[in-house]
């Protein structure tokens, strides 16, 4: 009986000795996979903090195609406009001013400044081995929440909204310091929503084709299409509030079929301030799955002296096109480029908008063909307000310029309070002069799976003696 009790008793003490051990085992486990993530979680923050950029951690495709952009576009610095050459000899990695992070989101990809250094042809010899990774569609586009974002440096600031990657003021200062808005548009973001004049937005997918079709829907079609890019709330996908070179960068997945056009397209609007005064917008196109057309377009609305002080028809505009695509009674372009000599859509020098005006049907816009190489950055625009003395020279790598007065705008209400009318504004559409010669499809204006759309347009701003 004892020799039972003593065996008893031994079993026992072996099996809480198992269990004892299991437990400490197990709690070691735990502690261990607590600790990890706690290390992964304080990696993620440092680096956000350290960074100072957002990123949404969505989009990958979209990020590695663009992340190098604001540096290696500029293929061109060494373009005929010699102001502009030394635009971007700093990098995004030297920003060591403060940053605004919009979002602590995973930041485990690349980061946006590293990548300038390290990788300066990624852009345009990116892998597409992670084009089928995307998961961008416009459900999750139509998800994104509607906001503001601004861009400072020096004396530009400008601010901006998703719907449409588009620009809602320009704060540029006059000859006495005075700052002023130079873009048209309203108070409120939410206004943007209901916008039918596509203030300052990013338009596409084909934009300002005309075609034979029903008057209701000519403007439609000439602004990308009733539900074309300008209505869409684009992603954010990363922003740098300041520094040396702020930029943001926008990104939207037009689905195939989106407006009648086939095929899968994503989209990237990145704007930088760069050099001095200067803000550059790059827009890119990559067509998935099938060929599609593409043209995209920026329809700020300008007024050098300021956005509520009347018309612009006492500005001076050059514009270095010599020929201009000419059109029939109806505006559907017959495929002829004439030249500007001798008409009055001669601008090769500097002079008033006002001269000729009502000669010039300007209300619908001219399709001027640019003069110099296209897909090389040169200066084709240069528009003075001699009251304020404000200059803005635009320059491109499109071989075509629309050319729009704002004649068509109806009195409505804009911000602070301002009433705008004809010709309150004008817009400046770089493109490719395809679109505007041809009421077909040429070539040209077709992007191939797999192959990309690329637009750069460079404004820089200064004052006139």
């Amino acid at each position: 009986m004892v020799r039972v009790s003593v065996l008893l008793c031994f079993v026992i003490l072996v099996v809480i000795m198992v269990s004892v051990s299991f437990a400490e085992n197990n709690e070691v486990k735990s502690t261990s996979l607590k600790k990890a993530k706690g290390q992964e979680t304080d990696q993620s923050i440092t680096k956000v903090n350290d960074d100072g950029e957002h990123d949404d951690g969505h989009d990958q495709d979209h990020d590695n195609d663009n992340d190098d952009e604001h540096d290696n576009n500029h293929d061109h610095d060494n373009a005929d406009d010699d102001d502009h050459d030394n635009a971007d000899d700093d990098d995004h990695d030297n920003d060591d001013d403060d940053d605004h992070d919009h979002d602590n989101d995973n930041d485990q990809d690349n980061d946006h400044e590293g990548d300038d250094d390290n990788d300066q042809d990624d852009h345009d010899n990116d892998n597409d081995d992670g084009d089928d990774n995307d998961d961008g569609d416009s459900e999750d586009d139509e998800k994104e929440t509607l906001g503001v974002y601004e861009l400072k440096k020096g004396s530009l600031t400008v601010r901006f909204t998703n719907r449409g990657a588009s620009i809602i003021s320009l704060l540029f200062p006059d000859k006495n310091g005075k700052t002023e808005d130079v873009v048209l548009g309203y108070d409120s973001v939410n206004e943007y929503m209901n916008d039918t004049v596509f203030f300052g937005a990013t338009v596409g997918r084909v934009a300002n084709r005309r075609e034979k079709t029903v008057a209701n829907d000519a403007k439609n079609t000439i602004q990308g299409g009733k539900k074309g890019f300008g209505h869409a709330i684009w992603r954010v996908a990363k922003h740098r509030y300041n520094g040396k070179k702020p930029y943001i960068v926008f990104t939207y997945t037009s689905p195939d079929g989106d407006q009648g056009f086939p095929g899968r397209l994503d989209v990237t609007a990145t704007y930088t301030l760069v050099g001095e005064n200067q803000l550059q917008l790059v827009m890119e196109a990559k067509a998935r799955e099938k060929a599609t057309p593409v043209n995209l377009v920026h329809h700020s609305y300008w007024n050098l002296g300021g956005h509520s002080n009347g018309d612009i028809l006492s500005e001076e505009i050059q514009i270095l096109g010599s020929g201009y695509a000419h059109v029939d009674d109806n505006l559907i372009p017959t495929g002829k480029i004439l030249s500007v000599k001798g008409t009055s859509y001669d601008f090769l020098k500097l002079r008033p908008i006002k001269d000729n005006i009502n000669e010039i049907k300007l209300g619908h816009g001219i399709n001027y063909c640019l003069d110099g190489v296209a897909n090389q950055m040169r200066k084709v625009v240069v528009l003075v307000d001699k009251k304020s003395k404000r200059k803005m020279e635009l320059s491109t790598d499109q071989s075509g310029l629309k050319f729009y007065t704002g004649g068509s705008l109806k009195t409505m209400k804009g911000k602070n309070g301002s009433v705008y009318k004809a010709y309150s504004g004008l817009c400046l559409e770089t493109q490719s002069l395809s679109s505007a010669i041809s009421n077909q499809y040429l070539p040209s204006q077709i992007v191939k799976p797999g192959g990309k759309y690329k637009h750069t347009l460079l404004f820089k701003f200064s004052i006139v003696p």
